[in-house]
């Protein structure tokens, strides 16, 4: 019995700002520092290869001083929005109706709510009473390929049923006024806030890519590279400068031996469908897969026009792959990092 991805949809919030429209706000904020470090912090987002950003809240607001109570009420109402609107749209692609979801799988790591996200959209749309729901909340960026994930097993023992997969983030809300550390800089300068359904399903007739393989690897002893520590303030991001360097030390292992088991080697992927985690980050993935010929175009053009949106940003990606209906046969290969430090991986054919 086979699991496909029949629908992705995504959802932006409703401000949005250019990068060069936001450095006049970041000069704002840095009043009272040196003009060195001033300069070093303008080049930081004018290089960070992020032309526009959307967000939750007014940019103005993300440099004030509220509190991490105002901001995480902002980001409880604002993903419920986001989350209704973009899970509307993928039922609407699938043609499907809310009540045809037999398991919602929720992802965010950028605010906290209790109930989560799911029990709020359940009653919103009038899903299921007996949907099964799961919130992943602790996964960062790699949650969106996680959610996928676990939804392809639960569809794998659940012939004829469907999923979905529901991420949500807003690092704007993370934002620390009163840090000034470059990891504060610097996940300034590369986050942005957005929103993605996918639409999963074990009935044999409904078509989409097939999900063939999927995998986590783990990285021993590097739960400091990644993640956010709770302060007064809110969530303090924590990202350390060695994550690509990481990444590229690992990547063999993390590529060449999951593609292997399904008797494929990385000259079979057709479409490389990768989260693009930051400028570093995708230079690191570009620079090993050049010589092979493959290219993360789509990946960059994610980057470039919305930021890393987290957990989100991958299904942005695979909306695009979606859309270029693509030829019968094709294989892509997803992949995230994330807090812990892991990296999850699904093999599609479509």
């Amino acid at each position: 019995m086979s699991v496909k991805i029949t629908a992705v949809a995504k959802q932006l919030p409703k401000y949005a700002r250019a990068t060069k429209d936001i450095l006049p706000l970041v000069e704002f904020w840095l009043e009272g520092q040196e003009e060195r470090f001033k300069r070093k912090v303008l080049k930081i987002f004018e290089n960070a290869a992020v032309d526009k950003r959307y967000s939750i809240m007014d940019p103005e607001d993300v440099f004030l001083k509220t509190s991490f109570e105002e901001k995480n009420d902002i980001y409880i109402k604002e993903s419920i929005k986001l989350a209704e609107q973009s899970l509307t749209k993928a039922l609407d692609k699938a043609q499907l109706k809310a009540t045809d979801i037999d398991y919602i799988i929720t992802v965010s790591c950028t605010g906290i709510m209790i109930p989560s996200l799911d029990a709020y959209l359940i009653n919103s749309l009038k899903m299921k009473q007996d949907i099964v729901r799961l919130p992943v909340t602790e996964m960062g960026c790699a949650a969106g390929v996680s959610g996928i994930l676990y939804a392809k097993n639960f569809l794998k023992a659940n012939p004829n049923k469907r999923a979905a997969v529901v991420a949500v983030e807003a690092p704007t809300a993370t934002f620390q006024l009163d840090d000034y550390s470059m990891v504060n800089v610097v996940s300034a300068a590369i986050f942005g806030d957005g929103c993605a359904s996918v639409i999963l399903s074990s009935y044999e007739e409904e078509s989409g890519p097939e999900i063939k393989a999927e995998g986590m690897y783990h990285f021993f002893d590097t739960e400091h590279m990644m993640g956010f520590k709770l302060r007064n303030t809110g969530l303090q991001m924590v990202l350390d400068q060695s994550v690509p360097e990481t990444i590229a030390t690992h990547f063999p292992k993390i590529i060449h031996p999951f593609l292997a088991q399904n008797g494929l080697s990385i000259k079979d992927i057709d479409h490389l469908v990768f989260h693009p985690g930051g400028k570093k980050i995708v230079q690191t993935v570009e620079d090993l897969f050049e010589d092979l010929g493959k290219n993360i175009n789509d990946t960059k053009d994610v980057l470039r026009l919305y930021g890393n949106m987290s957990s989100a940003t991958v299904l942005y990606v695979l909306e695009r792959f979606m859309d270029k209906n693509l030829p019968k046969g094709d294989t892509g290969l997803m992949l995230s990092f994330g807090p812990g430090f892991s990296a999850q991986r699904i093999l599609l054919e479509w």
